[in-house]
């Protein structure tokens, strides 16, 4: 008898549920942007639901986010303790990722970014060659999106994290460099071109339902896909740092309106943006051999499937009309897969993947303090 369905919901993460909470978190922070003029800065509220938060100072304009890798590092401990493969280098890389592509969605380039590193036990760090992948990996990421490492929190969690366990999480803030504008949605128009850049597979979301999915294999993270490689390694690569990628198209002037990290709620994050607009997708990226695993054994259809990996999307930049090429030479250059997949027309606010037949309503993805849908 075949294995039923699995869904994110299955595994324990529910977006309707987490979203609303995000909602009223945004609500209640609302309510204190005016105290950030006791300190001479202003608060930038349409910030608020944009994967960082914007706000000036001292005639700059900065931004923040915190962010977290959820349950990957628990793929990685499984992978070290029953097949020997330590890969904590690259999960904390996918962390500091998570944390930057982030940020530079509002046309901040990072600054600073700190740690942070629960464990349930103190002991997880007498592991030398465990930790030290762990430190030598965050180290990397740093490098390689030109940013500090400013310090963290490293506490040890009994009872909250389970032994054995690391929760690999961090927070960043970065600036929008001098003469440009904070990338907050108001830019797009009909006629802009979306190009999308491609993932290198999981990044940091589906974590939990990829762990369902090995539970029920018989093989585990151990089983063979068809090129050979094991599942686990596989939902290892770590992710595509696209700092570089936005810090050069800002310093060269590219007419760029939005960025969108497309993370959880995979393609449904074309419509972050809380305007009136529809997203039209013409051409999709190859699809990772992992993920296509990952929906193959899930039973997901098409629509699922997409809404909720990012099916080798890992970035959508969003520029004006005749300039998506261009972009697309500077990705290339940079070693990034990318392609100009679409356009933004005038309509309501919806997701229309042509190639699949799928379309996403607005009301699919609320993210704003303004949204009451769930």
């Amino acid at each position: 008898m075949s294995e039923p369905s699995a869904s994110y919901r299955a595994a324990g993460v529910d977006y309707g549920a987490l979203d609303a909470g995000k909602r009223l978190a945004i609500a209640k922070a609302l309510s204190t942007s005016p105290l950030l003029a006791a300190r001479g800065g202003r608060a930038r509220d349409s910030s608020r639901g944009e994967p960082a938060f914007v706000f000036e100072l001292g005639g700059a304009t900065l931004a923040i986010v915190v962010e977290g890798l959820g349950t990957k590092s628990m793929i990685a401990r499984a992978m070290l303790e029953r097949h020997g493969s330590n890969r904590f280098a690259d999960v904390a890389y996918d962390t500091v990722a998570a944390i930057l592509n982030d940020l530079c969605c509002v046309g901040a380039l990072p600054l600073v970014v700190n740690a942070y590193f629960a464990t349930g036990a103190s002991e997880w760090y007498l592991d030398g060659d465990r930790a030290g992948a762990l430190l030598e990996g965050w180290r990397t990421a740093c490098a390689d999106a030109g940013c500090v490492w400013g310090g963290g929190e490293s506490p040890s969690l009994p009872g909250l994290v389970a032994e054995g366990e690391v929760e690999l999480a961090g927070a960043a803030v970065g600036a929008v460099p001098d003469g440009a504008a904070a990338l907050l949605g108001d830019a797009l128009c009909p006629g802009d071109e979306i190009v999308l850049v491609a993932s290198s597979g999981l990044h940091a979301n589906g974590a939990s339902l990829a762990r369902l999915l090995a539970d029920r294999l018989e093989q585990g993270y151990a089983t063979p896909l068809p090129s050979g490689r094991s599942f686990g390694e596989a939902l290892l690569d770590p992710s595509r740092m696209y700092v570089a990628l936005v810090a050069e198209l800002l310093d060269a002037g590219a007419p760029l309106h939005y960025v969108s990290h497309i993370t959880g709620h995979g393609l449904l994050k074309l419509m972050r943006a809380q305007r009136e607009l529809r997203y039209v997708v013409e051409r999709l990226p190859q699809v990772p051999e992992v993920l296509r695993f990952l929906a193959d054994q899930a039973q997901l259809d098409a629509a699922a499937a997409y809404s909720t990996f990012n099916m080798g999307a890992g970035m959508a930049l969003y520029c004006a009309a005749g300039a998506g090429e261009q972009i697309v030479a500077v990705a290339t250059r940079l070693g990034h897969d990318a392609l100009v997949a679409g356009v933004v027309q005038e309509g309501a606010r919806e997701v229309i993947l042509e190639p699949l037949g799928v379309r996403y309503a607005g009301e699919q993805l609320e993210l704003g303090a303004g949204s009451t849908s769930t």
